[in-house]
């Protein structure tokens, strides 16, 4: 069990290859301080995984990690949120079989200070969730976003 255990590829039964070897976790972020509930999303450095597309806060889990635990280590990372201001409401799950990826879904009531913290990020951006769909996303995010955006509804009661 150490810092950085679960760096590495997976090819995992749905034939592809995935980052992380104990799987990996996003925080979708939702600011509810907004007039309208705005999320956060990273464009990825180009020498990234998804390089030049619009995705999530996130990455592998450790041994030691649960998806809640990484997303928010990720997010701290690479946008430099502070997990205090995160609310978890829920978490969807893409099972890819021997391969999952965890998006946390939480909320904050305040402006959070995200940031470009790393070089993994080339930008970051508060997004009406309506036009989540507009950017060029990662192929995870794009895959998932319908069912994101179902689960996410849910949290804004």
């Amino acid at each position: 069990m150490a810092i950085g255990d679960g760096n590495g590829w997976v090819s995992c039964d749905c034939g592809q290859r995935h980052w992380g070897t104990n799987g990996a976790a996003g925080l979708l972020l939702v600011r509810t301080d907004t007039p309208e509930p705005l999320v956060l999303l990273q464009l990825r450095a180009g020498w990234t995984h998804g390089g030049g597309t619009w995705a999530l806060p996130g990455g592998a889990l450790d041994s030691h990690e649960d998806p809640v635990m990484a997303a928010a280590r990720e997010a701290y990372e690479e946008t430099g949120i502070d997990p205090r201001h995160l609310e978890v409401r829920g978490i969807y799950s893409d099972n890819h079989g021997n391969w999952r990826y965890d998006t946390v879904i939480a909320h904050t009531a305040v402006d959070p200070g995200a940031h470009e913290a790393n070089a993994e990020s080339e930008d970051i951006r508060w997004v009406r969730i309506d036009d989540v769909a507009g950017y060029e996303l990662h192929p995870g995010l794009r895959g998932s976003w319908g069912d994101l955006v179902t689960h996410l509804k849910t949290t804004l009661g």
